[in-house]
């Protein structure tokens, strides 16, 4: 079997590499651009090929479909924070609607199984939980917004041209290789680098009140295998989701409570989106009853791993930026 999985150097897509190197005996095909950082996949190098190329650009796409002949698909790659988004709308829309059409165009006619990745932040604002499939989307950024299209762009293209895709709709999943503009990676960092010496012992946070249900990426990567191994349903959406839930501040407190240093807390209006999607819980059991898939590793292990993670990187990088 063959794989083609865009977005490769991300923290999903790296992780989603090392589980299927373990798991199975896959050709794995890595779309990276030429400029992606490799800091991610370093310790398995040469145990993928690459395939260069930018999902914005549809030589690139016809090209690298030709060449690595997938079986699967596993399509990641995306302008995929947030906050950002506000900033970078046209950027954002682009790269994840119009980039996910050029890929399915180029995937038109050769048959194989493919994974389109959405989001639980097409929901958006909502006081009613937990969310199902089924729940109206209320988009609460641009980068919502564009999740939003290639949600339906996949299952569009599923009904239209009996193409065999999969959406998933994931919550809140963190772990190691995290991006540091997430607010529990960034506290990670934060505390790493205030142990270290780097900066104060002051971390910096935005809106604490939001309410997240967390899953570690290891076990989204597995339910990310499954969607499109353990009979795949043409067209079907799922929610995938942890079975941990609390506020933003919580997950401060936890980072916190691993460290030794003391350390003060401060709002920075920087760090707080102009609309937030605060109330992200999820109902998962339609997937979880099609697979079998669970969360398996607890929420303590995730924040200790993902901590320890920003520590190797501070010892490894004299200068971050906070």
């Amino acid at each position: 079997m063959r794989v083609l999985v865009t977005g490769a150097t991300g923290m999903v897509g790296s992780h989603l590499i090392d589980y299927l190197l373990a798991n199975t005996d896959w050709e794995i095909y890595g779309l990276i651009r030429w400029r992606s950082p490799l800091d991610n996949l370093e310790h398995i190098l040469n145990k993928i090929k690459f395939v260069y190329g930018d999902i914005r650009d549809d030589v690139a796409l016809r090209n690298a479909i030709t060449l690595a002949r997938p079986d699967y698909v596993f399509h990641l790659a995306a302008q995929s924070y947030p906050k950002t988004s506000f900033d970078s709308p046209c950027d954002t829309l682009d790269t994840n609607i119009q980039g996910t059409v050029r890929l399915l165009e180029a995937l038109r006619g050769h048959f194989c199984t493919i994974h389109v990745c959405s989001s639980s932040e097409v929901y958006g604002r909502t006081k009613i939980t937990p969310i199902t499939e089924g729940h109206a989307f209320h988009p609460a950024s641009p980068y919502a917004i564009s999740k939003v299209g290639a949600d339906l762009i996949a299952r569009h293209y599923a009904e239209a041209y009996g193409m065999n895709i999969m959406t998933t709709r994931m919550f809140t999943h963190t772990g190691p290789r995290r991006g540091d503009v997430f607010m529990e990676s960034t506290f990670a960092k934060q505390i790493a680098m205030a142990e270290s010496g780097q900066i104060p012992p002051v971390i910096k946070v935005g809106n604490l009140e939001s309410v997240r249900t967390i899953a570690d990426v290891r076990d989204a990567v597995r339910a990310y295998y499954m969607l499109l191994t353990v009979n795949p349903q043409r067209g079907e959406v799922y929610n995938i989701g942890g079975n941990y839930t609390c506020k933003v501040d919580n997950i401060l407190a936890t980072l916190l409570a691993l460290s030794s240093t003391r350390m003060e807390v401060e709002v920075d209006q920087e760090r707080l989106r102009p609309i937030d999607a605060d109330n992200q819980v999820p109902d998962c059991s339609k997937f979880m009853n099609h697979t079998g898939w669970k969360p398996e590793i607890p929420f303590e292990k995730t924040m200790i791993d993902l901590l320890n993670y920003w520590r190797e990187r501070v010892k490894k990088h004299a200068h971050l930026t906070r």
